[in-house]
């Protein structure tokens, strides 16, 4: 059965982490930044206020008279309450003040008023020795100035403390509408910060829903390559050239099976039909039973190679997709299918010679050991009785400068006409003189491990003046990996 979908909100999507990557750092700096103009124009508006504060103090200041001198002045004040008017800023707003020497002494204004008990900072913000400070009075909250200054006339001298207050429905009020002011210009900026980033991730994605389109709306056996338009952003080609890559293997896959199937039910029909009909022959006694099972054996055996044959055929492209192959002792392997197939050259009476330095290669030992046995066969067999018959083998420091490998095999045979050179690595293709029973599928299937070893063979005739003295059979292997 199919594994269940995962739920929708389980699913990982790529848009949703781009969304979740970009708007959140926005939505934190645009909380930052919002906190900090707030805080910076709060500070600005206090700053305002607390000068109109200490001018409000300086005007007092003028209206003060004293007489004497130091510990004995005596500051009086005749401040009418119109002196501040002019600096309260709407009928909501209301100023208070309070003259008091600076031991706390009441000279005038609101006595209710709490004496200053602060100090003076180090390094005050205005030329004037002046503390600002919040406190409440008549159960509202108010912000104060407290101005220490200095009273001189024609008739004295002497220090007094000049503390100013002021309710804070306009420092609210004005705060509220910078917050909001505020506030409005970050959610439009963040509004449009949202739209670009949707609008581009829609826009980024959008390679990946024409990819899944393309793969959507074809047909099941359509395997062709993936079309990637000109403007595919670059992190999308690696995805799409790996798609392409994988359709062309299953495209590889499924024509090496059709032509499998197609080869196999052409080429086991014959065999089968004929000793179909051997089999029907000895049941109505046509031939000497020794001879009608003689008949039926060799066209199983010919079945039977074929088959093998053609499974052979197909383990290489099975073999092609497994993992990569690991270095193998070429000469080794070699040796072990001349004593294999030591009975056949005893049978000609060959003069055999083996020529094999040590190498090593990069295959399956399969692939080397059928590659081997098809060549060595086919040799033999088309080599007359008591020929010669030569194998050799050498590395890059007897031949080849390049890490190469080469394995050479001199028959005597007679050779190939320039027109069977062309055709002897196709499957069923046999040459003039192949054995009789022979599937033409030997060298079909040398040809396919060697391009699965990523070497190359060749047949070569072997003469001169037109006059074929047999056949040179060479692969070149690449080199192994280095050690």
């Amino acid at each position: 059965m199919p594994a269940p979908a995962l739920p929708l909100l389980r699913t990982r999507s790529i848009r949703r982490d781009l969304l979740w990557g970009i708007l959140l750092p926005v939505v934190v700096f645009v909380v930052y930044n919002t906190t900090s103009l707030y805080r910076q124009s709060l500070s600005a508006l206090n700053t305002a206020y607390d000068r109109s504060l200490l001018a409000s103090a300086k005007v007092i200041s003028e209206q003060l008279d004293v007489h004497g001198y130091d510990d004995l002045a005596i500051v009086s004040s005749t401040v009418p309450y119109s002196a501040l008017e002019a600096f309260e800023a709407d009928n909501q707003t209301r100023m208070f003040y309070r003259v008091s020497t600076p031991q706390g002494e009441m000279i005038s204004g609101f006595a209710e008023l709490p004496a200053w008990k602060g100090s003076i900072p180090q390094r005050p913000a205005y030329a004037a020795l002046v503390d600002f400070y919040d406190t409440r009075f008549r159960g509202m909250p108010v912000r104060v100035a407290a101005l220490l200054q200095p009273v001189a006339s024609a008739s004295g001298r002497g220090m007094a403390v000049i503390q100013v207050a002021e309710t804070l429905e306009q420092r609210e009020s004005l705060a509220r509408q910078i917050l909001i002011a505020t506030l409005i210009k970050q959610g439009l900026l963040f509004a449009c910060i949202a739209i670009v980033v949707l609008a581009v991730v829609r826009r980024s994605t959008q390679p990946v829903l024409q990819l899944s389109r393309q793969l959507t709306e074809r047909s099941g056996d359509d395997l062709s390559a993936l079309r990637i338009p000109p403007d595919t952003p670059r992190e999308i080609r690696p995805l799409a050239d790996a798609t392409n890559q994988v359709m062309a293997r299953l495209a590889h896959l499924l024509r090496h099976q059709k032509r499998f199937v197609r080869d196999a039910s052409h080429q086991l029909r014959t065999p089968l039909a004929v000793l179909k009909t051997q089999v029907q022959s000895a049941q109505r006694g046509d031939l000497p039973a020794p001879e009608a099972l003689a008949e039926i054996a060799a066209t199983v055996d010919r079945a039977t190679q074929l088959a093998n044959q053609m499974l052979s055929l197909a383990k290489i492209e099975q073999m092609r997709q497994e993992a990569p192959p690991q270095d193998e002792d070429l000469t080794g392997i070699l040796r072990s299918m001349v004593i294999e197939l030591s009975p056949l050259i005893a049978d000609k009476n060959l003069q055999f010679s083996l020529d094999a330095q040590p190498v090593r290669v990069r295959a399956h030992p399969w692939m080397l050991r059928e590659l081997l046995r098809n060549l060595l066969h086919n040799a033999i067999q088309h080599s007359p009785p008591e020929a010669p018959l030569e194998v050799s083998l050498h590395g890059a420091q007897q031949h080849l400068g390049n890490g190469q490998a080469r394995l050479c095999i001199r028959d005597h045979g007679p050779g190939l006409s320039p027109g069977m050179q062309a055709r002897l690595f196709q499957p069923f293709a046999t040459g003039s003189g192949s054995r009789p029973g022979g599937t033409g599928l030997g060298l079909a299937i040398c040809h396919e491990i060697a391009q699965a070893c990523g070497a190359t063979i060749q047949l070569q005739n072997r003469g001169a003046h037109g006059q074929v003295k047999g056949l040179d059979t060479v692969v070149v292997f690449p080199p192994a990996a280095p050690m």
